[in-house]
């Protein structure tokens, strides 16, 4: 019987343990998605207690904890301490067997705070009290817990009108740490509540300082934020939608629903559709005049339980894989593009496991010969990055795709300990490839599949958002 959570973790065969602790292991991280507040890096802050930096906001873990029946005072609720939040996670924890969250919840216990006690009611207080006395020590720093995974760099989730005042801070010191923005302007193209959407026109108009009568303001206000970003140092954009709109439409058509929107006049589904079609379309065209990569997250269904939102708010473990309709749009969306000349490097992330294999043929469509895989089906992304979501993945990509030109993995998260999922991902990558050594169907020439292994680990990133100049030679 292997043990628990050791050295050889999810690595089955000698080959396997031969590429993660000689090639994977020795790469540094790149993650160039993730949900991560600017503000707490900028200023390097210390956690009060390790319920604050795994719990507060972990929707991974309210929903859990939901599902064992704890009451949701102890979850989201401002009355009661970290102290018993804290605890009744643990007392969650052994429940969570066979559901990632056990992994990740030993894997950073061990990575961070080198606990190797299992997390469970009799341990909590004990585990509760350790970690909070290190965090508080500067050991412990926002910075430093990156530094412990050998983070180089990460790339935050930012809207158009975000003055990005702490990435400007940070890029002024040397750290060793490079903090870039991502441009998502989900708020900028959703008009399917008009109050909502006049409301975040104001904040565009404080933004840019440009004044928006029509929708040749809005855009040339957009695009100052657009210009804005690239300034400082932003060459990635994403898009966090159920599916891609494309509804055929004309310049006019567009002005004319602007306007409806922004007098009050409600509109039809065909018109948000088109609305929303323009949009995407404009975003992507700016995109590829700087050379920007593009990432589109589709497929989930938000905020499905309006009691919670209605006292929480959106984005508090209420969402689900949707089914909604892929294919169609994203190929004439990208054929599109693609047309014309204009399609930048494109990352696709589908969540309905359902729709591998339509991403990863869709992404093969549109490689057009002139940059390795500049197509990308992305890393199997929110419900699905857990270990059979991970192997799905890359069996998708190997047999449609070319799994050496992969970009690798990225938490999509909000907490500062969540990085040894970057391990988790490249655990079960070195387990597959040993695997299919040790069986005779990849030759066991070690020198070659290290140098694949550290490309999708690390290189391949780098290469693809020309993130060269942030990175020394010898990492």
């Amino acid at each position: 019987m292997k043990p628990f959570l050791d050295q050889d973790f999810l690595l089955h065969n000698e080959t396997s343990k031969i590429l993660y602790h000689s090639a994977a292991a020795q790469m540094p991280i790149i993650d160039y998605h993730n949900h991560l507040p600017p503000e707490l890096i900028a200023k390097d802050y210390n956690f009060k207690d390790i319920t604050e930096v795994w719990l507060s906001g972990d929707h991974y873990k309210w929903r859990a904890m939901r599902a064992n029946g704890v009451n949701e005072d102890f979850i989201t609720g401002k009355n009661t301490t970290g102290k018993e939040k804290f605890i009744e996670w643990a007392k969650t924890v052994p429940y969570t067997m066979r559901n990632p969250l056990y992994h990740w919840t030993h894997l950073e216990l061990q990575r961070y705070f080198n606990i190797t006690e299992l997390l469970d009611e009799k341990s909590a207080v004990k585990i509760y009290d350790a970690t909070t006395e290190l965090l508080q020590t500067k050991e412990y720093s926002v910075r430093n817990l990156l530094r412990k995974m050998n983070v180089k760099l990460i790339c935050t989730t930012d809207d158009p009108c975000d003055t990005l005042e702490y990435h400007v801070q940070l890029k002024n010191e040397n750290t060793g740490i490079t903090m870039l923005p991502a441009f998502r302007p989900d708020a900028a193209m959703n008009i399917s509540n008009p109050e909502t959407f006049r409301q975040y026109i104001k904040r565009v108009e404080a933004a840019s300082g440009i004044s928006v009568s029509d929708y040749n303001d809005y855009l040339k206000a957009l695009k100052s934020r657009h210009d804005y970003f690239a300034a400082a140092g932003c060459s990635v954009s994403d898009h966090g939608l159920d599916k891609i709109f494309w509804e055929e439409f004309t310049e006019q058509e567009i002005k004319n629903i602007f306007e409806k929107v922004i007098s009050g006049k409600s509109i039809s589904y065909q018109e948000e559709a088109q609305f929303k079609t323009a949009m995407l379309i404009q975003f992507a065209e700016w995109d590829f005049e700087k050379n920007w990569v593009q990432q589109y997250h589709l497929g989930a269904l938000r905020n499905n339980n309006a009691r919670l939102q209605k006292i929480l708010g959106a984005d508090v473990g209420c969402d689900s894989i949707g089914d909604f309709k892929q294919a169609e749009p994203l190929s004439k969306f990208l054929n599109y593009l693609d047309e014309r000349g204009i399609l930048a490097k494109t990352i696709l992330y589908n969540l309905n496991p359902s729709d591998n294999e339509l991403f990863a043929t869709m992404a093969g469509n549109f490689n057009d010969g002139k940059i390795a895989g500049k197509i990308q089906y992305g890393a199997a992304w929110w419900f699905l990055d857990q270990k059979d979501g991970m192997e799905k993945q890359i069996n998708a990509l190997s047999n449609l795709g070319l799994l050496s030109k992969f970009i690798g993995m990225l938490t999509d998260s909000r907490s500062f300990l969540s990085f040894p999922r970057h391990e988790y991902f490249r655990r079960i990558l070195c387990g597959i490839i040993g695997t299919d050594v040790e069986n005779g169907e990849l030759p066991n020439d070690i020198n070659w599949l290290k140098e694949i292994v550290s490309d999708i680990c690390f290189n391949n990133a780098k290469h693809y958002f020309n993130w060269e100049k942030y990175l020394t030679v010898n990492e």
